[in-house]
């Protein structure tokens, strides 16, 4: 699966099939997510229960394909030098609301063991950017996802 994933990102003239095509967006949206979750260098139990639902709902899979597609997301964030490296095929295959929601899904991600950490929220931010997202449209995922676990906006 990983080498698929580089030679989709290293030769986008290759033709994929429809189904190996929406497996690289998946991996890419999921490494998203993984380098979330371990931005500060650990994944604490809540993160580790929200992330297979988000990945769900968000990516519309089934529960089935979430176990090795974050297991396959793992080795691939681990391998990453750069958010480039997955955010360039959202860029191409994804709409804003897409991308919105992966923000959302991301916040999601960072509210859920009780704090933000600040590598956390550079992440998001830095991504968001990459996807070419207003930074009002950043916030305002931002609120949402802090709305549903009642959290406090910090300053703005």
């Amino acid at each position: 699966m990983l080498a698929k994933l580089k030679q989709f990102f290293g030769n986008p003239d290759t033709p994929l099939s429809d189904e190996e095509r929406a497996e690289h967006l998946n991996l890419a949206a999921a490494s998203l997510l993984i380098e979330v979750v371990m931005a500060d260098e650990s994944m604490s139990e809540n993160e580790a229960k929200l992330l297979p639902t988000l990945l769900t709902t968000t990516l519309n899979l089934d529960v089935s394909d979430v176990e090795n597609l974050i297991n396959d997301a793992k080795k691939s964030q681990q391998k990453s030098t750069s958010l480039y490296e997955f955010t360039q095929a959202i860029n191409d295959n994804f709409d804003v609301e897409q991308k919105q929601q992966l923000i959302l899904a991301m916040w999601k991600l960072a509210y859920a063991d009780g704090h933000l950490c600040q590598y956390e929220d550079q992440i998001i931010r830095r991504t968001a950017e990459l996807f070419y997202l207003r930074h009002s449209e950043l916030i305002q995922m931002r609120n949402i996802a802090m709305e549903q676990q009642n959290k406090k906006p910090p300053f703005e």
